[in-house]
């Protein structure tokens, strides 16, 4: 059954686009394909020294089309891999199924939509393909989930969202009762100078749990030529967990040198209290350059370091040439 809905929503990905070309006339004609492919080869060195070959991390592919009403759709299948050792299949998820609804300075969305928590900072960090941004790399929250945001903007200068969805994240359904909310806060003071505060609470469903808490700060530069940002997250009560908590920041910059070529920094740090997550608290350096070979392809040379805080771990290295074909 799950193979028969699998390959239904897959034919439907794509048929929509054909129609599209068909009807010049019709609502799909203001539609567009949504493929962003991410791609490396990798090789470690030391410890890692036996871990390399070719990875295909991510399939993004999906349809967004604008409709009469002031009302946008869009679907989006996410296609990767099992994180589980000895899985080594290709898995599948739908994580997007929303309509977005926009009027004046008002934007409502409902179903299976973007989050809110930490898109801002992953569109400003701009390198997905390279590697996540810090909250969704640690697993400090979903990237999609089931249920509806509001965003309204008072001014070019300030923006508020809110959100309410099922907590579980896209690629599970929901098993228990409890909500996530969150509400976010975004700054633009000057000509390229940001800052993003957000909240947000997951509701514990049963006894002897606690809710979750997450609280993050932004603050970023952009210009045509040079971005740095730097964020702070903290995750309360991790996994319901009481007193299970994480925090951490993460610093990034880009330097652009062509027009095809720019260069790119970024160093994480994550820690937990009481190290209760010590095996996976430690610092991460990153750097690479990140080449446009045309509005299609993008390819990213880049090294990265990871130096655990637990003692007796070693330090791992690794060389990655990532890939990104979109459309």
């Amino acid at each position: 059954m799950k193979d028969k809905l699998f390959f239904l929503v897959c034919a439907v990905l794509l048929v929509l686009p054909l129609g599209a070309q068909t009807k010049s006339d019709g609502i799909l004609s203001n539609g567009k394909m949504i493929v962003n492919v991410f791609g490396n080869f990798h090789s470690g060195f030391g410890s890692l020294n036996d871990d390399r070959g070719f990875e295909l991390d991510r399939s993004y592919i999906g349809y967004q089309c604008d409709m009469p009403g002031n009302l946008q759709v869009k679907a989006v299948m996410d296609i990767g891999q099992s994180k589980q050792v000895d899985d080594y299949h290709r898995i599948a998820y739908i994580k997007n199924a929303q309509i977005t609804w926009t009027s004046g300075d008002w934007k409502l969305s409902g179903g299976l939509i973007s989050t809110t928590q930490f898109n801002f900072q992953e569109k400003f960090w701009g390198y997905r393909y390279v590697m996540k941004s810090f909250q969704d790399e640690y697993k400090f929250g979903s990237s999609a989930d089931l249920g509806i945001s509001a965003a309204y903007q008072f001014s070019e200068h300030l923006a508020m969202d809110a959100i309410i969805v099922n907590g579980e994240g896209y690629k599970k359904v929901q098993v228990d009762d409890g909500l996530a909310y969150g509400l976010g806060l975004t700054m633009n003071l000057l000509d390229g100078l940001s800052i993003r505060l957000y909240g947000g609470m997951n509701e514990a469903s049963e006894e002897g749990l606690e809710n979750a808490y997450n609280l993050a700060t932004f603050v970023g530069y952009k210009n045509k030529d040079f971005s740095i940002g730097a964020e702070y997250n903290s995750y309360m009560n991790s996994g319901y967990i009481p007193d299970a908590n994480q925090s951490g920041f993460s610093l990034y910059t880009s330097l652009r040198v062509s027009d095809k070529v720019s260069i790119f920094g970024r160093t994480d740090c994550l820690s937990s209290k009481d190290d209760w997550n010590e095996k996976n608290d430690g610092i991460l350096g990153l750097a690479g350059v990140d080449i446009k070979l045309n509005k299609y392809i993008q390819i990213s040379p880049n090294f990265r370091m990871w130096k655990p805080k637990a003692d007796g771990l070693d330090n791992e290295y690794m060389a990655y040439i990532s890939c990104r074909f979109g459309l």
